[in-house]
């Protein structure tokens, strides 16, 4: 196919999450390279749920991290959550149709070879430490992120 897809992840939430990593998981069977950007909201994607560091952190980061989804079965869902009970519901139904859940998207698309990448802004705001997110993701500045945007043939903002 030799196409490459480039999608921005800014929002936080388990089902526009599942949208973002349904689309690169498709893509990357079409042969296509994909590459995801996670900025602000959308690192807590692909923050590690089995680490979390609170050594050199301000008291802000720390709260921020104690308050802030540790992972993405954590993650809201946008709409109809209702203090979780929607995103259960949406889970339930998800399995009735034998729906992979959002991790095992999240490991195919590592599995995949999809580039992860994570805003640096992001990251040095939200206080989060290399470690606390997922091995794949790098570091980059926004003009690096826009370099790989415009040599893309489809941009998609999640």
């Amino acid at each position: 196919m030799n196409k490459k897809i480039n999608l921005l992840v800014f929002s936080g939430e388990y089902d526009k999450a599942l949208a973002a990593l349904i689309i690169a998981n498709s893509a990357k069977e079409l042969g296509a390279d994909v590459t995801m950007f996670f900025a602000f909201w959308g690192l807590l994607l692909v923050r590690n749920p089995e680490t979390s560091i609170s050594d050199d952190k301000s008291i802000y980061e720390k709260m921020f991290g104690m308050m802030t989804p540790k992972g993405p079965e954590e993650l809201p869902l946008s709409k109809m959550n209702f203090s979780g009970i929607g995103k259960e519901m949406l889970k339930a139904m998800m399995k009735e149709e034998d729906a992979p859940e959002l991790t095992d998207f999240l490991k195919g698309a590592r599995k995949k070879g999809v580039k992860f990448y994570g805003c640096k802004l992001s990251v040095d705001v939200m206080g989060f430490k290399n470690e606390e997110l997922i091995p794949e993701l790098e570091i980059i500045d926004a003009k690096e992120y826009l370099k790989d945007a415009l040599e893309s043939d489809m941009q998609l903002f999640i």
